[in-house]
């Protein structure tokens, strides 16, 4: 945790790491992040956060858990476990005591005994482990506050600047009580003050409120280290939103400056004003002291994207000259966008630490991930932000987060090689408007173009040009910026070893994408030879290839290795009882490709569909129902359908994470064909009359087919609901442009304003960033 050796030669940046613990209260509910990741029930986490080579975990022991009714009935039993196991795993607990948090029921941010109340609880935890050193008694004051008192968005849900002012005073006051308490057991004790570091940028006409924005960022910081008085440039501010002299002044008799600074920082921390709203999406409109403006995210406006975090971390350490952290590293994106993003954090943290700055760590935030924050926690609908570890499987799965992490930890080269290009925030395809012209301000600092993908990128190669998967994943491959080819079956016959070798040695891949094979059922039975050629010999082939070569390798199976006589869902583990000529192909082609290839991975899934071919059978279903015409489809046989896009999207990132084994991938839910035609129909506004319902045996089908073969996963469930994806099937159908990509799979969210300006008349949006 030290930033100096014996000898004070400065140390090497050092990786910590986050949890994400916020317990927030809207109206009467809480919404708590411990409960919904697991870790409250799960001790062994901590060796699973160890692993990684944190030096440090910023680590809950929060009021409202401990003691929400009172210090004298307080359950020491959780903390009293975790932190002895974290000192003994060598990691250092940074002790957070509300995060955006207002304690328990019967106080508030608004109250004048919060400050007195939480310090009490800061001393009990002081006296209870006077060996812990470091400590953000509130986390984020400033930006809690905005929240809480000027957005309304969580308890006690204000909306106005002295609302939004009293909550700020009243949270920094505690956080000064609670050092003096913690200090009178350990007169070491550090404070590790955290808060959002962004900044606005405005058209000319909005330039008044973006300074005003700018100067807003710091209060939280300016206020511990007694930096606000008469001449400070929101003094006029503060007096006239309620603040009296005498609570401002007291800061400057009381200060308490951070031993460390804490720095967030997400991509949308750095926003745009715009004077022109017509410009925009009508979410991003509001009124700013009555001026009507946008507020958007700059990464999503800006023509040249700004320099980032680094020139921030500059401000910052020329304002407070204290030791700085980055306390909050983290995106809600596609894997190789997580891991972009995190060496883009990690690169300008040594920059900076190259350049002066008293730089300390950089802390990967949301180990375990983090849940509907994409609604700012006001709503539980289950959106998962996988961070390091996903705690969608039994037990938390590492992901190639905690790969890179202990390699940035080791100091040994970053291996990965979906690094070698841009994240999404500075590709060409990130607007949400129609670029605007970079603000001169912003010239000199404009990122260089140095993670373009080019040549040399070891690609991703995909097999099956000609079939919907394969292309399903090359359109996927352009979007999310991975270098890939897409090889049809003259470039790499995947069943002759010397074509494969030939593709292998030409195209240098880090991981190749099976989407080739033999893919008619029916026909299957009287063309046996050629079916089990290109399903399973030639899948064979391929393992035997990449195993020797280090590539890894994704393939797919079926839900027809089944026999469909079990009556609950299928699992990875499961005996394979195929009834046909196609389900024997996939299930010995599983076969081959793990004894070839223990690293592969094997995914079974079923019942495709999506928006982009017209033959997979909810669309022909819907085209049938709108033209009036009958539609048959079998009532007796039950399945569980897969969207092309969240099963491309989710093979990616089970492949950038080097996944292997058996995986089933599927949306949740089963039905049978004429139930997910009628459901299709009724999401889609389409009559559903026409329907006919049929049993199987009399739709001339020659291959015998399992009655039941819908999938689970006792690995994790990695997709989204069966209804959530028809309802984004159903969106999709409607535009126009095929190329069109759910921007949810790269949109950081939206937010209610940088600054939320002094008077913003909007309702909060129903999405926002990640993390704050």
């Amino acid at each position: 945790m030290n930033n100096t050796s014996p000898n004070s030669q400065p140390r090497p940046l050092e990786l910590w790491g986050g949890l994400e613990c916020t317990v927030n209260r809207v109206q009467d509910d809480y919404f708590s992040q411990l409960d919904r990741n697991g870790h409250a029930l799960r001790n062994c986490d901590i060796k699973r956060f160890a692993s990684l080579g944190i030096r440090a975990i910023r680590y809950p022991i929060l009021w409202e858990r401990t003691a929400p009714e009172g210090l004298d009935k307080a359950d020491w039993s959780w903390p009293d476990e975790r932190l002895p196991a974290l000192r003994d795993a060598g990691v250092t607990p940074i002790a957070g005591l509300i995060h955006h948090g207002s304690g328990p029921r019967d106080t508030s941010l608004l109250d004048p005994a919060f400050p007195e109340r939480l310090a009490d609880y800061a001393g009990a935890v002081a006296a209870r482990y006077p060996w812990l050193e470091y400590y953000t008694p509130v986390n984020e004051p400033c930006t809690t506050a905005r929240f809480a008192g000027l957005y309304g968005v969580w308890y006690p849900h204000a909306r106005d600047d002295k609302s939004f002012i009293q909550a700020l005073l009243i949270q920094c006051r505690a956080v000064v009580l609670c050092m003096r308490e913690i200090r009178k057991v350990n007169p070491n004790a550090k404070l590790v003050q955290t808060d959002d570091l962004g900044k606005t940028y405005s058209t000319p006409e909005m330039a008044e409120m973006a300074a005003f924005y700018n100067e807003r960022r710091w209060l939280a910081w300016d206020l511990l280290c007694g930096m606000v008085g008469p001449e400070h440039a929101l003094w006029k501010y503060l007096i006239r939103s309620g603040a009296s002299e005498a609570d401002l002044l007291w800061f400057r008799d009381n200060t308490c400056p951070p031993d460390i600074i804490g720095v967030n920082y997400y991509v949308t921390s750095e926003r745009w004003l715009d004077h022109r709203p017509e410009r925009y999406a009508q979410h991003h409109r509001g009124l700013a002291d009555g001026i009507p403006c946008a507020d958007i995210e700059a990464s999503r406006a800006l023509a040249t994207p700004t320099a980032g975090i680094g020139p921030l971390l500059t401000e910052i350490w020329d304002r407070y000259r204290l030791p700085l952290a980055i306390t909050e590293a983290h995106i809600d994106a596609n894997r190789e966008d997580q891991l972009r993003w995190l060496l883009e954090i990690w690169e300008a943290a040594q920059t900076s630490r190259a350049n002066g700055v008293d730089l300390r760590a950089v802390t990967v935030w949301a180990l375990l991930g983090s849940f509907d924050w994409n609604s700012l926690v006001t709503q539980d609908k289950g959106y998962y932000e996988p961070g390091p570890f996903d705690v969608r499987s039994p037990l938390p799965r590492p992901t190639a987060l905690a790969a890179m992490m202990r390699e940035l930890s080791a100091g040994q080269p970053l291996s990965h090689p979906v690094l070698r290009g841009q994240g999404w925030w500075r590709r060409p395809g990130r607007f949400l408007c129609t670029p605007v012209a970079t603000p001169a301000a912003l010239t000199s600092i404009s990122a260089d173009g140095h993670r373009l993908l080019g040549a040399g990128v070891a690609p991703i190669l995909i097999t099956g040009a000609t079939g919907t998967l394969g292309r399903a994943f090359a359109r996927v491959c352009q979007k999310r910026n991975l270098a890939y080819k897409l090889l049809s079956r003259h470039d790499m016959d995947i069943a002759d070893p010397a074509c494969v070798e030939r593709a292998l040695a030409h195209y240098k891949p880090w991981a190749l994408i099976n989407t080739s094979g033999y893919v008619r059922v029916d026909d299957a039975e009287n063309e046996v030879e050629r079916c089990m050629r290109e399903n399973t010999h030639g899948a064979s082939i391929l393992a035997e290839a990449c195993a020797r070569l280090g590539v890894h390798l994704t393939t797919f199976s079926s839900d027809l290795v089944f026999d469909g006589r079990k009556d609950s869902p299928y699992v990875e583990s499961d005996p394979l009882t195929p009834l046909g000529v196609y389900g024997r192909s996939k299930a010995e082609s599983e076969a081959a490709v793990l004894a070839q290839h223990p690293g592969a991975l094997v995914v079974r899934t079923s019942a495709f569909f999506g928006p982009w071919d017209k033959h997979n059978f909810v669309t022909q279903a819907l085209n049938a129902l709108e033209r009036g015409e009958t539609f048959v489809a079998a009532n007796d046989m039950t399945v569980s359908p897969t969207y092309v896009p969240d099963l491309v999207h989710t093979c990616l990132d089970l492949a950038i994470d080097r996944e292997c084994g058996v995986w089933h991938l599927n949306n949740g839910g089963s039905v049978t064909w004429f139930e997910l035609a009628r459901l299709a129909a009724e999401k889609a506004g389409i009559d559903a009359a026409p329907l006919a319902p049929q049993a199987s045996s009399t739709l001339g089908m020659l291959a015998a087919r399992p009655a039941y073969s819908v999938l689970h996963s006792e690995r994790g469930v990695l997709l989204p609901t069966l209804e959530n994806a028809l309802e984004r099937y159903i969106e999709l159908r409607g535009v126009d442009d095929p190329e069109y990509e759910e921007l949810a799979k790269t949109a950081e969210t939206r937010v209610p304003a940088a600054g939320g300006n002094r008077q913003l008349q909007e309702t909060p949006p129903e999405a926002v960033h990640g993390g704050f």
